[in-house]
């Protein structure tokens, strides 16, 4: 039984490689304005003597870094458990 492994359609990749380029650029973005978000809630919640603005701003840093984190580690995870895809 010969081997198939899937192809993208002819000028397809120059598309895809273009989409995937934006869809990194806004996860980068994201998770910059989460930090941003993060320490302003932190700051904010100090100088204005709210203590669950400060709790949730360090919820935030957390979930942004598990975030990156998870971001970093899972294409690996996911790539050994697939193989080459071919099938």
């Amino acid at each position: 039984m010969p081997t198939v492994c899937p192809v993208a359609p002819p000028g397809a990749q120059a598309h895809a490689d273009q989409l995937m380029g934006y869809v990194l650029w806004g996860m980068g973005l994201l998770f910059i304005l989460g930090l941003i978000i993060g320490v302003g809630a932190v700051v904010a919640g100090r100088v204005f003597a709210m203590p669950h603005a400060s709790k949730a701003g360090v919820v935030s840093l957390v979930v942004v870094f598990v975030a990156v984190i998870g971001y970093l580690i899972l294409p690996g995870i996911l790539e050994s458990m697939t193989g080459s895809g071919c099938v």
